[in-house]
């Protein structure tokens, strides 16, 4: 009896048509409004999770890479706009593609496409970016059973400082911005504190909101800290989540004379960095 009745649900799935699941009615697919360019290993993850706290916010799922990659770019912009979420009327659409920050063709590609869009930038002290530029690196070797480099081997070089270690590059922010800046007017973009952000995201993601011109929603009860993890989590909706295990991964053990290299070099880049941002960060 039990084999007819397990038959019998087999043949009623296999001709009843599955419900697919509609768009919103008062929803539309539409270019991003606000778009999270780096800086890589400066905290996008954590930026664009915290602001899809908001109601009005809706964000892309994946990075999107199309000013930056040409396969996509070339696409068109009708494949871009269906990279996006549905939005409703009144809400704002984000994409984050962190290799945006440091690409240069990048800046002019978007003001042709979307030349209203706001831009978010967020940043952390440089020698810490590049050890987590490492890491992830690191661990995606090892993921893919490849060949190991350890950092000294990559950053260090006759001595010295090898000035051709990408992740060093990506550090001179300086560089990068004056790109930005020569194409859109600072107003367009907000830079985000991303070592505050880790110590208490709340005040960073208020100025967010205010750039934005949100409605004030997120608040202290969005955030809690994870003892465990050793950083803020959020809620929403009564529902908890941390970001992914690979975030907030331990940096290698670095040598302090090496270290001291990296403050020593980085020092007169990030007084360049704060004179075109027009504030200062408290790095070393």
């Amino acid at each position: 009896m039990a084999a007819v009745i397990f038959a019998l649900l087999c043949f009623i799935l296999s001709v009843v048509p599955r419900a697919t699941v509609a768009p919103p009615t008062d929803g539309t697919l539409r270019l991003p409004d606000v778009i999270i360019i780096g800086v890589r290993k400066g905290g996008t993850r954590a930026l664009i999770e915290m602001l899809k706290l908001h109601r009005d916010v809706v964000a892309a799922q994946n990075e999107v890479h199309f000013f930056d990659w040409d396969s996509h770019y070339l696409r068109g912009t009708d494949w871009y706009i269906s990279q996006m979420p549905y939005a409703r009327p009144g809400q704002l659409t984000v994409e984050k593609t962190p290799a945006y920050f440091t690409s240069g063709r990048v800046p002019e590609r978007i003001l042709r496409t979307q030349p209203d869009a706001r831009l978010l930038l967020i940043v952390r002290e440089p020698t810490e970016r590049l050890l987590s530029d490492y890491t992830q690196v690191f661990h995606n070797r090892l993921e893919k059973r490849k060949r190991q480099q350890t950092l000294e081997t990559l950053l260090m070089r006759n001595g010295e400082l090898n000035l051709d270690y990408k992740a060093l590059n990506r550090s001179l922010y300086h560089v990068h911005l004056r790109r930005w800046l020569d194409v859109f007017p600072r107003s367009r973009l907000h830079l985000v504190d991303g070592d505050a952000l880790i110590r208490d995201p709340l005040p960073e993601m208020k100025k967010v909101e205010e750039f934005l011109q949100l409605e004030p929603q997120i608040n202290a009860s969005n955030f809690y800290f994870n003892q465990t993890k050793g950083f803020y989590c959020l809620r929403d909706r009564r529902h908890e989540r941390c970001l992914h295990r690979s975030k907030g991964r331990k940096h290698p053990r670095v040598a302090p004379e090496i270290l001291q290299k990296l403050y020593d070099y980085f020092r007169e880049p990030n007084q360049k960095f704060f004179q075109l941002a027009g504030r200062t960060f408290d790095w070393k």
